[in-house]
């Protein structure tokens, strides 16, 4: 019977260095040999999806936590940003001293100080475990050098937001941004305490797989997903089979119907493998 598996990218995917293991790239494509549909679903905009992590191979995308499915070729959904909700962002983060960089499928728009700061956390990554220096320049560098700074910050096409730790506390973001965002913290570890992530409400990862589900013609009950962070726990109890990963958070392991090994313990690799999807 042919499945249909849905892939967090941060935390699940690839590791803390943003790079994928052999297992997981080896467990993707053995899936799809064996007939089964695997997608990516995943907080980031397309713009982020680098070419490392979509030559491991997928059937499609669920990008921007929800907001944007793509099968193949075809775009079957994408839900954007209001500009005035982009607005008042800009200048909420740019009064309160934020780093922020805006997601669109077309490329990642930063704010006046953010490329830097990237830069200097990669750094700081690279002076603290300076044995992994090829693997987190391998991973997160691409994250830099696609920040493009200059350009308006104003725009009509931004699927989500990403901020950086700063000293307003999470919560006051929150509070500020509840009635037009859904606010949870970042997903990827690297950008430290703090961060955050800001995408379109009343959307999320499991309300873009019924969509896409419904376009395949496919049940519920063929499903499984994998995830780590606070924007999979919809995705993880949607799906029939919501699989954690080892590193994920306690909220995600307690809604998950199973518990596999982290990213760099094979977990993927060895879920699929309990599951006889490969």
């Amino acid at each position: 019977m042919q499945k249909v598996i849905f892939i967090d990218v941060d935390g699940t995917l690839v590791n803390d260095h943003g790079v994928i293991p052999e297992s997981a790239k080896h467990a993707i494509q053995k899936a799809r040999d064996n007939g089964h549909l695997v997608f990516i679903c995943t907080g980031r905009s397309k713009a982020e999806l680098f070419p490392e992590i979509l030559e491991a191979g997928f059937d499609g995308i669920i990008g921007a936590a929800g907001g944007y499915v793509e099968i193949g070729s075809e775009i079957i959904l994408h839900e954007q940003v209001k500009k005035e909700d982009v607005e008042h962002l800009v200048q909420f983060f740019t009064e309160h001293g934020i780093d922020f960089y805006l997601e669109s499928n077309g490329g990642l728009f930063a704010s006046k100080h953010c490329k830097k700061r990237i830069g200097s956390l990669i750094q700081n990554l690279i002076a603290g475990k300076p044995e992994d220096k090829e693997e987190i320049e391998k991973g997160l560098q691409p994250f830099h050098d696609c920040l493009m700074e200059g350009e308006d910050l104003v725009r009509e096409d931004i699927n989500k937001i990403s901020f950086l730790g700063s000293n307003l506390p999470f919560e006051r973001i929150s509070q500020e941004f509840a009635s037009t965002f859904n606010v949870i913290p970042s997903t990827v570890p690297a950008f430290s305490n703090n961060s955050g992530e800001l995408s379109v409400p009343g959307i999320h990862k499991a309300t873009a797989i019924a969509k896409l589900l419904q376009h395949l013609t496919m049940d519920k009950i063929d499903t499984f997903a994998y995830g780590d962070g606070l924007n999979d726990l919809e995705m993880l109890e949607f799906v029939q089979h919501g699989i954690a990963m080892g590193n994920a958070k306690d909220e995600v392991k307690k809604v998950a119907d199973d518990i596999t090994g982290t990213h760099d313990e094979n977990g993927i690799f060895n879920s699929f493998k309990k599951y006889g999807l490969i």
